[in-house]
């Protein structure tokens, strides 16, 4: 079995967050979405049926957990959970929390607006409180 890499796109777009028991927790560059990206840490894989049925059950729990903890902390109206894989294949599950007032809602936020990284400080901000808010309420979540 092959070394769990992370796919260049994702490490390229991304901020590294830590990790849980099975996903290493990212922080998608773009500023007009609060979005996270779990990728299990397993390697040549492209869809979730291809984990293990304990690892599904386990990737479960974690993008459940992220989600909530999301709604709340951002006061979305709505959480959208994707695993596409069209562009990157790597298995990968976004969690971007959406309001009715966003740039794209009701839409899908991929191709509907032109994307804003954040500024350094805002991306610095954003990444170290979602890693404190992980770190007290994720039990196995650990910063990197």
């Amino acid at each position: 079995m092959s070394e769990f890499q992370l796919d260049a796109a994702l490490a390229n777009d991304t901020q590294s967050l830590g990790r849980l028991q099975l996903s290493h927790v990212l922080l998608m560059n773009e500023s007009q979405f609060p979005w996270v990206i779990l990728v299990p840490e397993r390697s040549n894989l492209v869809e979730v049926h291809e984990l293990t049925t304990s690892d599904q059950i386990t990737l479960s729990a974690e993008f459940t957990s992220v989600s909530k903890l999301l709604k709340e902390f951002y006061v979305a109206d709505k959480i959208n959970l994707g695993a596409l894989g069209n562009v990157v294949p790597q298995l990968h599950i976004h969690i971007i929390a959406r309001y009715k007032h966003d740039r794209a809602w009701p839409q899908p936020v991929w191709g509907n607006y032109q994307a804003r990284p954040y500024a350094d400080p805002d991306l610095l901000a954003q990444r170290n409180a979602l890693r404190e808010l992980f770190s007290n309420h994720l039990n196995n979540f650990q910063s990197c």
